[in-house]
């Protein structure tokens, strides 16, 4: 899920007023959806779906390699993907899954760009900013939202800081803060007052080495659900716990992972997502109540792959653990997963909006829960 570690950075008349009609909580399954069963997925979607994340195989993207049959599945090393029959409750659904890797695998494109490119990719992993920064060139509409809170973290050492609690915090002590240049967040903690420019290093790739080599002295963007762990069991040379503050609780409430589709693509793949939504929230649920074989296959693929990322089982479950703790992965304010909370968007296009340039953009012109079975949830 690193695009947005990376980016945090005219929908078709009859789709968009299906979409206002259908933003709110009180949306109901699409017709012929059951559950997340899979029935008549295959008449309805292309022959492979085609996923495009925005980082490599990880436990926050477990729900789309929940979907594929481990047994049966294929990993390219080339192109960085993993193909394989889609199941839904451990049954064949008559089509292909294939999830492609994103962030720099593909010269850390954004998912839009990618997406707009390639005819090939059904849905893409769209954060909420993401979709507000491209809406002009390339509108997308999300439909279902694996993970409810955006993992994104600014941590630091608190033996280093011990009275530092916040991202905000960090300012009086004038601590340098890394991160990826191209994090849309920290334009909004910056005209927010929460950070100061002189604090700010765009030069944040990704890995340990800086942080470890400055022995404290600096605050780094990181994942809650990896990160933290990382420091404190996997890189030895650091081997302590850090401390953290979400990106989400400091006013950045971007919806980090949802799966969107080109507006130019909506209407041909309406019955796709009214199919295919559900199957997603169940997988969701399915996942983190038992993430152990998914995360073999995550693993396996990371391993595979031989590039500079890597992942083990014991990362995989304790990345589930604190997506259960955290909350990064549950029911929006009701009782469904995967859905999207209209006023909390009404609250980041307050926000976001004039971070890009891009005010006016109300939540039904990013996102609906038209698709979405109010039966699942965890």
């Amino acid at each position: 899920m690193r695009n947005t570690r990376l980016t945090q950075m005219a929908a078709l008349g009859a789709v968009a007023a299906m979409t206002v009609a259908a933003c709110g909580s009180d949306s109901e399954p699409a017709a012929g959806v059951v559950g997340g069963n899979g029935a008549g997925l295959a008449s309805v979607c292309p022959e492979t779906i085609t996923i495009q994340t925005d980082w490599f195989p990880e436990a926050e993207h477990g729900a789309m390699y929940q979907m594929i049959d481990s047994a049966n599945a294929t990993i390219d090393a080339d192109v960085k993907t993993v193909t394989g029959p889609l199941v839904a409750g451990g049954e064949a659904t008559g089509v292909n899954l294939q999830v492609r890797t994103g962030g720099p695998a593909v010269g850390f494109q954004q998912v839009v760009s990618l997406m707009a490119q390639d005819e090939a990719i059904t849905f893409g992993y769209v954060a909420t900013d993401e979709g507000i920064e491209n809406y002009a060139d390339n509108p997308t509409t999300a439909f279902v939202a694996p993970l409810e809170i955006n993992p994104q973290i600014i941590m630091w050492d608190p033996e280093t800081y011990p009275t530092v609690e916040t991202i905000a915090d960090l300012k009086a002590e004038g601590v340098t803060i890394r991160y990826f240049e191209t994090g849309a967040y920290m334009q909004f903690l910056l005209s927010d007052g929460q950070v100061e420019d002189s604090q700010l290093d765009g030069s944040y790739d990704g890995g340990p080495s800086v942080f470890i080599a400055e022995g404290g002295n600096i605050a780094q963007q990181g994942f809650a659900s990896a990160e933290p762990y990382n420091y404190e069991n996997v890189f030895t040379d650091w081997g302590k716990p850090v401390k953290f503050q979400l990106i989400h609780d400091a006013g950045w409430q971007t919806y980090a992972a949802p799966l969107a589709v080109l507006d130019s693509k909506r209407a041909e793949l309406a019955d796709c997502m009214a199919a295919f939504a559900p199957i997603v929230q169940q997988s969701t649920v399915d996942y983190i109540n038992d993430p152990a074989t998914t995360n073999t296959l995550i693993v396996k693929a990371v391993n595979e792959f031989n590039d500079f990322w890597t992942y083990d089982e014991a990362l995989g479950a304790a990345s589930v653990k604190l997506q259960k703790e955290l909350g990064l992965v549950g029911n929006g304010p009701d009782s469904t997963i995967g859905n999207f909370d209209e006023a909390r968007l009404e609250g980041f296009l307050a926000i976001a909006g004039p971070v890009f340039g891009n005010e006016g953009l109300t939540p039904a012109d990013l996102m609906t829960n038209e698709y979405i079975d109010e039966s699942i949830g965890l």
